[in-house]
């Protein structure tokens, strides 16, 4: 992995953040964030909960105001008071729980809040369930009916509702909050098949998500946040799935937990090999591991071997002093002299 971006990128940003900073009372939620995000390219940003994902959308989206450092749209530094000023610059946010009304027609969602009227102020329905079937045709969603209720669609589909009615309505900038996160690989692989399509558009994307396998195949920069801090802000080509699932997994973390498991049987191991898969232990530390994780395994066998000892099977043979199955073999050996002292058994 290569030093993190520092050049911003070759077009204009369209959403710049500048050492961006975030409290809550004595919480501090966010602290010297910077990113750029700029028309055609899709910015990722990773972390696990409590990282600051859901502040830094908030910001974005114009919920929340910054503390420190400076927020700019298209060159024009900003500070929104609400969401409709965000969306008024051409900023869009699409929520992990969408705003739909499960049992309305998709034509009227697409439109709720801003329906298109005609004379006398009656709702211009031809004209919006053309609109809605034209412009989700154009992202490639090709729904059966579109006065079928939204309710009827699955997950991926009504996200992919909301991002063309985003398009459609003039945004620039589309914000997506966790869009993949309770879908299916089907359907988590239809709305990231949406998502390249609306950076082939012209929009800068945001793309807000903790999985980042779902996020290097489309995105072309990463922000990784942990507890309020960027930790790593990498062009595509600056970066390996590998080392971007490493910075978003915290291997150091997993290295010093596999530690402390190592004397508790094969649970130490096998955590060992899983961060080793991912790339996030050294060599030296695996071996160490692998070796202590042995010894415990070694030893767990040698105890088993305790109980299976069977000294209890071997004691055993002293009921069998009892020996009337082995008097039976002086029949066979026919030795009734050497076997006198089956007499003195007096069994």
């Amino acid at each position: 992995m290569t030093e993190p971006a520092t050049k911003e990128p070759v077009a204009k940003a369209l959403v710049r953040l500048n050492d961006i900073g975030k409290n809550y009372g004595n919480i501090i939620a966010l602290r010297e964030v910077t990113m750029a995000v700029s028309s055609g390219e899709v910015t990722c940003v990773l972390g696990d909960n409590g990282a600051g994902k859901s502040t830094l959308i908030k910001i974005v989206a114009g919920l929340h105001k910054h503390d420190t450092g400076s927020y700019e749209v298209e060159g024009d530094e900003v500070s929104f008071g609400s969401p409709r000023e965000a969306l008024d610059r051409g900023i869009a946010t699409v929520y992990q729980d969408l705003a739909v009304v499960p049992l309305m027609p998709v034509w009227r969602n697409f439109f709720l809040g801003s329906e298109k009227r005609k004379g006398l102020g009656r709702l211009d329905i031809d004209f919006m369930r053309r609109t809605a079937k034209s412009e989700l045709l154009a992202m490639g969603i090709d729904l059966r009916d579109v006065d079928q209720p939204i309710g009827t669609l699955s997950g991926g589909e009504r996200q992919c509702v909301a991002i063309a009615r985003a398009v459609y309505f003039g945004a620039k900038v589309l914000v997506l909050d966790e869009p993949t996160a309770a879908l299916g690989v089907k359907q988590a692989g239809v709305v990231l098949r949406y998502i390249v399509q609306a950076r082939e558009r012209g929009l800068g994307v945001i793309f807000i998500t903790h999985n980042p396998h779902h996020a290097y195949p489309v995105g072309d920069r990463f922000l990784i946040l942990k507890r309020g801090r960027s930790i790593g802000y990498h062009a595509k080509d600056d970066i390996t799935r590998d080392e971007l699932t490493a910075l978003m997994a915290g291997g150091s973390e997993l290295e010093e937990l596999a530690h402390e498991l190592q004397g508790i049987g094969t649970a130490g191991k096998e955590l060992t090999r899983e961060a080793k898969d991912l790339g996030l232990t050294d060599t030296a530390a695996d071996g160490a591991a692998d070796t202590a994780a042995d010894t415990d395994t070694a030893a767990d066998t040698d105890t088993g071997a305790d109980t299976d000892t069977g000294a209890d099977t071997d004691t055993g043979a002293d009921t069998d002093t009892g020996a009337d199955t082995d008097t039976g073999a002086d029949t066979d050996t026919g030795a009734d002299t050497d076997t006198g002292a089956d007499t003195d058994t007096g069994d």
